[in-house]
Formats: structure tokens, sequence, C-alpha cells
């Protein structure tokens, strides 16, 4: 199976977090449902171009999440997520990217005024990205 997990290289993030971060993401969202048998350790590293080590570690630390189950033998799945748990999951991503941003407003000084349009600057060019994305997909489907 492959997994569209996007790294930077020269991100102060560890290639661990980054791809921690983005499995659970596609877990949390529903976009690795229940039951999805996930790459092996191997292939995945071969994949993300990353070590074995760094790969295991993910999915230990997913695993002790109760994200993922592994099955002797059989393999990595993507476990049953409690709707309390995904929902609290999705809450812990989106704080912790805004903290993040937050952070880096109020160290050049930016105004909460000024970060909340921001933000709302974002979502508003996010959500007509979406749009022109789907709007894009259904004239391909009409032709």
């Amino acid at each position: 199976m492959w997994i569209p997990i996007q790294l930077n290289e020269h991100s102060a993030e560890p290639l661990y977090h980054q791809i921690e971060v983005q499995l659970r993401a596609f877990i949390v969202s529903g976009q690795l449902p229940e039951g999805t048998l996930l790459p092996s350790i191997r292939e995945l590293a071969q994949l993300t171009k990353c070590s074995v080590i760094t790969v295991r570690r993910v999915y230990q630390d997913l695993e002790n999440e109760g994200l993922l189950r592994t099955r002797q033998g059989t393999g990595t799945f993507v476990a049953k997520v409690d709707t309390d748990s995904r929902d609290r999951q999705r809450r812990t991503a989106v704080m912790e990217a805004m903290e993040q941003a937050a952070e880096a407003g109020l160290r050049v000084h930016f105004s909460d005024e000024e970060l909340i349009d921001m933000l709302q600057d974002v979502l508003r060019r996010k959500r007509e990205g979406s749009t022109a994305l789907l709007q894009g997909g259904e004239a391909d489907k009409d032709e």
C-alpha cells in the first residue's frame, strides 16, 4: 500500500516525527480506515527513504497510542479508534499546530487581531482551493 507521506529533510522536525504526525492524521481523519494493512517496516522505510529504526519507532509509538495493532506474521493494521479518542486526537493535532503558529506570530510581535485575520485568510484560501479541486474533479468526469 502506498501512503502519501511527504518529508522535508530540511526541517528541524525529526523524520520520525514528520512520519508519525502524517500517519496519525491519515488514521484519525478516516483516510486510513480500521483494518487497513500498512506497509511493512522495511517497505515504508524504503518508500520514505529513511531507516528501518525510524519507521519501527513510528509504528511502536502509534501502537502505544492505540492507533495501530501488529499481528505477528501478518502485519501492522489500523486499529479500531473510538469516536471520543478520534476526536481527541484530531483536536490535539490542530491545537499543537495552532500553538506553534501563535508562538511564531507573537515572537515577531503580531497583534491578536492580526493573527486572527491571518488565520481567517488562510482558512478562506484553503476552502477556495478545496472547492476548486472538487469542481475540477467533477469537470473531468463530465468530459
